[in-house]
């Protein structure tokens, strides 16, 4: 028997914050690919310490829904799933390159395959882009427009900014958008001053975040100038400084971050048959950039 536990942060004063988590959990679950399919949160029950014991499986497969390598993925998962052996090292990852590594969970007797986070997975690429297509309505759309990929950005951790650079990169080889830009909350360059850096009249501007919250609809839209009090709303597109915005909200909430959760488990080794199929076809995913 193999299970999957995707993990997450979660929050004790949104209760929107685990609404993905859930909801791509149900698309995993639906498909068959695993025995068992469990949720745990950092700030939310089912924790994190139980997730392991509520499992029967021997083969565990644990995919953070996290953004970025770094404390929570790097620190507090392995620690409160009690992984003894685990080591930042085993990933052998330069920040954004993390894969998986097999440990034994003594305490409960079951093989773990402790997965890199999904925000660094290369198919983030095509699920960033996916929000694009969303917020437009336009399975097309590219030419003629900009792309922001925006992160949180802190400068207690590098790996933050590694992670939106590494898709605003990725995105940008990709020839389809006339520009793509990394913009930050916490770090330079901002998103407060989007319109700045782009001369595209119509700008998409897709948030690196697994959920919306605090963040998503308040801080940025307000931010970004879409509106002076974001209870009232804004435009979608919203006009600012001669642009036209179009936000999308936060990149987790799209219905192909299932398929991405399931690349990292079959990458570790998860027999998952033909599900992955399943999934993409239920989600309108495609297939991730490069295979």
């Amino acid at each position: 028997m193999q299970a999957l536990v995707i993990v997450a942060h979660g929050s004790h004063l949104n209760p929107a914050s685990s609404t993905p988590t859930y909801a791509h959990a149900d698309t995993i679950r639906e498909s068959g690919a695993f025995d068992e399919v469990r949720e745990a949160f950092w700030k939310e029950e089912p924790s994190f310490r139980d997730a392991l014991r509520t499992v029967e499986s021997e083969e565990v497969f644990v995919v953070p829904l996290f953004i970025s390598e770094g404390y929570f993925t790097e620190e507090v998962i392995p620690r409160e799933l009690r992984l003894d052996e685990w080591d930042p090292d085993l990933w052998e990852s330069d920040g954004t390159s993390a894969s998986q590594a097999t440990l034994y969970a003594e305490d409960v007797d079951k093989t773990i395959h402790y997965c890199g986070p999904v925000g660094t997975h290369d198919a983030m690429s095509d699920v960033i882009v996916k929000r694009a297509e969303s917020v437009t309505e336009d399975p097309d759309v590219g030419e003629g427009f900009g792309l922001s990929v925006v992160g949180h950005g802190t400068e207690r951790n590098e790996n933050s900014a590694k992670a939106i650079e590494y898709h605003a990169d990725r995105i940008r080889d990709m020839g389809r958008f006339d520009e793509v830009k990394a913009l930050y909350m916490d770090e330079e360059p901002e998103v407060d001053d989007v319109t700045d850096y782009f001369e595209s009249e119509d700008v998409v501007v897709v948030p690196l975040f697994v959920a919306d919250g605090y963040h998503t609809q308040e801080d940025i839209p307000e931010d970004m100038g879409l509106t002076d009090d974001y209870r009232t709303g804004w435009d979608t597109p919203a006009a600012v400084d001669g642009h036209r915005i179009w936000y999308a909200g936060a990149v987790g909430t799209e219905d192909f971050m299932a398929d991405v959760i399931l690349e990292r488990a079959a990458e570790a080794g998860a027999d998952i048959r033909d599900a992955l199929e399943k999934v993409r076809e239920a989600t309108g995913g495609v297939p991730a950039s490069g295979d």
